[in-house]
């Protein structure tokens, strides 16, 4: 007898009753089943193992699958904001009214589906659900992180649309965080070029560097929190001075929610510097 625990694990962790039914699985068998608590019912006609992931759960019950932010952060790819539970309904899903619901829902092109989407669909997803920045960070993220092959890359350019394309163009593989991403396509967009990741002798290595004399650093949330590491960065800030450089260093709050300000910054520190040279 087919045991609908190895059923509903191979399904990913949430099947339709309907089609553990086409699998030899009773109304009756999977009644019993959640009497005894080996699986969950989720909502009418969906049941989920109790392990189930409670995100994939939510959006079971909702009608479809995690997509966007939601289906990226557990691979520990950067994303911009992920406020809500996104899910995906497919083109003509319907939409499942959950208890304390605050999920997102999308209705891309493809049909319904359970459990989380793959990197290359929620990355596209993304696109269409925060543009280009959100985007352009997580596709780094994802290239860094290796989970995006070269057949896989050329499949999201090719999902994109053609006025979007060149942001996968843009991209490289070697960002250290969305906020260094955030910041070169900002600055890209400006038209100002800028070397990423350069070693300087005597500084170490730095974040960015614009016209050979303005060092950018982009601290994260996580980085430069403890008195060491801020005495660190002033050691290497004097290091960088004595060479004839200027750094800025922005924080994760300034880049994401007050860049006119860090905008300004960079364009008077380049007004200054190449007057002087």
């Amino acid at each position: 007898m087919l045991d609908p625990v190895m059923i509903i694990s191979r399904l990913g962790g949430v099947a339709r009753g309907a089609t553990l039914q086409k699998h030899g699985i009773s109304r009756k068998r999977l009644a019993r089943e959640v009497v005894a608590g080996s699986i969950d019912r989720v909502r009418a006609g969906v049941f989920a193992l109790p392990q189930t992931d409670a995100a994939v759960r939510t959006a079971a019950a909702h009608g479809g699958a995690l997509t966007c932010g939601s289906a990226l952060t557990p691979h520990e790819i950067w994303v911009l904001t992920n406020d809500s539970i996104h899910v995906w309904l497919g083109e003509n899903g319907r939409r499942h009214e959950h208890p304390d619901c605050t999920c997102t829902v999308h209705h891309f092109q493809g049909r319904t589906r359970f459990g989380r989407v793959n990197v290359e669909t929620a990355l596209v997803h993304l696109y269409d659900c925060q543009g280009d920045e959100a985007f352009f960070a997580a596709y780094e993220s994802a290239w860094r992180k290796r989970m995006l092959s070269k057949v896989a890359r050329a499949r999201v350019r090719t999902a994109l649309p053609a006025s979007a394309r060149w942001l996968v163009d843009l991209a490289r593989p070697d960002a250290d965080s969305g906020l260094e991403s955030l910041l070169r396509l900002r600055l890209h967009i400006l038209g100002i070029r800028l070397d990423c990741q350069v070693t300087i002798d005597g500084v170490g290595r730095v974040d960015f560097v614009i016209d050979k004399r303005l060092i950018l650093e982009a601290d994260g949330k996580e980085n430069h929190d403890s008195s060491t590491k801020r005495h660190a960065d002033r050691v290497r800030d004097a290091a960088a001075s004595a060479l004839g450089y200027e750094t800025l260093r922005f924080n994760y709050a300034q880049i994401v929610h007050d860049w006119p300000t860090v905008q300004v910054a960079i364009l008077g520190a380049l007004t200054r510097l190449r007057a002087s040279s």
